[in-house]
């Protein structure tokens, strides 16, 4: 008990963004406690830093993907990831940005005109910034029309289906469920009976890997996989894997056991998680530095065992 108490402690001497995860998914606070908290998130710290660098035509970086990972796309992933208020005007309007002038001739988000195809994993994202920002509706039902015609035999998604991919991919898989369970957490209601067949679908696509492993001979399929990141981006790994179905409230499964085991394993001599990868990239700023103990992953690490085992 004395371990947690200080894990806590170190915890809530963090960004606003961590006290304000923590209080509400550690220890329970209720609504009035937490409005104030989640209210700093744009006033203070991480999420002030990342508003500051908004343009004053709604753009981050260069525009709406580039570069990696100061454009507009994986800044608004940012900010969500840090809980910033939904209601966030400058948000709210950088994603309709994207939705307004970025669709492609297949319904989907393209922000590469050159390019044919709507990239499957893009708009997977943008339809959880969508949701999450509560974009009117009419502007989510070209997006969800494309996720929903491209998920593939196997259950999940693959961005390389435009080149031929007959088998999902769970980097792919994984930002489409994400932007699903945000569609359903965020109170859309048309057409959900196809929206949870989906999203059964692709969870059982990731649990028939275990997570992380071949499903014809059990091996990791990449190592990377297993290595803890924040921000993760569009990459998979297997605690953003548990933290989606922790977010998505789902009981455990005996085949979450591996990818469990191994975060416990992963754990230091003091109660933490650290951050064992940084994806290359351009960045507003580090939040973490790689081989420290990692806020980020310790406040996920915990809700992910606490829902799951306990």
């Amino acid at each position: 008990m004395q371990d947690r108490e200080k894990l806590m402690h170190w915890l809530l001497q963090g960004d606003p963004a961590i006290v304000y995860q923590a209080r509400r998914d550690l220890f329970s606070a209720d609504r009035e406690e937490l409005l104030p908290l989640q209210s700093r998130i744009e006033r203070e710290g991480w999420g002030a830093r990342l508003l500051q660098a908004r343009r004053p035509d709604g753009h981050w970086g260069r525009g709406f993907y580039q570069p990696k990972w100061t454009a507009t796309h994986y800044t608004l992933l940012e900010l969500k990831g840090l809980g910033i208020l939904r209601s966030n005007r400058e948000c709210l309007a950088s994603t309709k940005l994207i939705l307004e002038t970025s669709i492609g001739r297949d319904g989907g988000v393209n922000y590469a005109r050159t390019v044919k195809d709507s990239d499957v994993c893009i708009n997977g994202m943008v339809l959880g910034l969508a949701c999450y920002f509560r974009v009117d509706k009419r502007l989510l039902e070209t997006v969800l029309d494309f996720l929903l015609r491209t998920r593939m035999a196997d259950g999940g998604w693959n961005c390389e289906y435009r080149r031929g991919a007959v088998h999902s991919s769970v980097h792919t898989t994984l930002s489409v469920l994400e932007g699903l369970a945000e569609y359903r957490a965020g109170g859309y209601a048309d057409r959900l009976p196809e929206v949870k067949e989906a999203q059964a679908g692709g969870e059982e696509f990731l649990l028939e890997h275990r997570l992380y492993r071949s499903h014809r001979t059990g091996a990791v399929f990449d190592p990377k996989m297993t290595r803890l990141s924040y921000p993760s981006r569009w990459r998979y790994d297997i605690l953003r894997a548990l933290d989606y179905f922790w977010f998505a409230g789902r009981t455990r499964d005996p085949r979450m056991d591996d990818a469990l085991n191994l975060l416990l394993k992963k754990q230091n001599k003091d109660g933490t998680w650290p951050l064992q990868v940084k994806h290359p990239g351009q960045v507003h700023f580090d939040m973490e530095a790689v081989g420290r103990p990692s806020r980020w992953n310790t406040l996920r690490a915990l809700r992910v065992l606490d829902h799951f085992c306990c």
